[in-house]
């Protein structure tokens, strides 16, 4: 079966309106994607951020008539000199997916492998962990960096803080690396259950704790890792320092290159900061506490 598919270049003011039209219109799925590589991460509690610049595409029946959907939007929105049709052919949409995300190394000794895979070194440290749609993987830079410091990290008997764990795979990582305990703490208590669960498929849920902000046991851990984004870090930086012991490991992430120098004054008193490192436009910075 094909599909006809459209796309629409949309801003931030008229997006979520646009969506709404074509579903309105019959359309079988809506999605938007950046179309301005603008990163976007965790957002703010509460809030449902968007692009600046986006396409809007719509996936249709084969046999709707697209004069007549082109008609349709333009009578309710305006003018779209840019939108654009095209035939797709209908897949199994579920493999080509499975198809794109392979086991993954990171550093000397972690892999991330999906379900669906063998391990191509069953000796090495190997995390399970499935794609989700929100809570990270390994495949973006900012986790990429995190996971890398963690296999090259001394570990053994570590009490460990995930902060802004999302899948929970730093913290997994870790303890799967040696360390004795890990706390994941998220907002989003999806992110707790998402942690939970892969910690079960991994076989280290009894040494996991998962738990809000507003539940952070008080205490000192050997690291303490934070992959959010550059604003947070900054505001966060009494409460990480306070969490972290003194001799023990800070990394963060979620920081573009631009943004450094600012994340890096707010913890260069309480910690001697290390070189930063970089992947893509994106940079992990480590420090231990003096």
């Amino acid at each position: 079966m094909a599909w006809l598919q459209l796309h629409i270049p949309s801003d931030v003011d008229n997006t979520e309106s646009l969506q709404e039209l074509l579903a309105e219109l019959g359309a079988s799925a809506v999605t938007c994607t950046d179309a301005a590589d603008q990163p976007l991460l965790e957002p703010p509690p509460g809030a449902t951020p968007l692009w600046q610049h986006t396409v809007v595409t719509a996936l249709f029946e084969a046999d709707t008539d697209p004069d007549l959907l082109r008609s349709a939007i333009e009578t309710m929105v305006g003018p779209q000199p840019e939108l654009r049709f095209e035939s797709v052919e209908d897949q199994p949409w579920e493999r080509a997916w499975m198809d794109d995300f392979q086991p993954m190394p990171f550093g000397e000794r972690l892999w991330i492998i999906p379900s669906w895979s063998e391990a191509p070194d069953a000796s090495a440290v190997n995390l399970r962990l499935d794609p989700g749609l929100a809570f990270g993987t390994g495949t973006h830079e900012t986790t990429s960096l995190c996971l890398r410091w963690l296999d090259g990290a001394a570990l053994n008997h570590a009490q460990v803080l995930d902060f802004g764990c999302g899948s929970g795979v730093l913290a997994i990582a870790a303890l799967l690396l040696g360390a004795d305990q890990a706390t994941a703490c998220d907002l989003d208590p999806q992110a707790l259950l998402a942690s939970d669960d892969n910690a079960r498929n991994n076989g280290v849920a009894e040494r996991l704790h998962c738990c809000l902000p507003e539940a952070l046991p008080e205490q000192e851990y050997d690291v303490v890792l934070a992959n959010i984004l550059a604003g947070p870090l900054v505001d966060l930086a009494p409460l990480l320092t306070r969490r972290c012991r003194p001799g023990g490991q800070l990394v963060l992430s979620g920081i573009l290159a631009e943004q450094a120098s600012a994340v890096m004054e707010a913890y260069r008193e309480q910690f001697e900061l290390h070189p930063v490192a970089r992947q893509g436009d994106w940079v992990r910075l480590h420090g231990t506490r003096r």
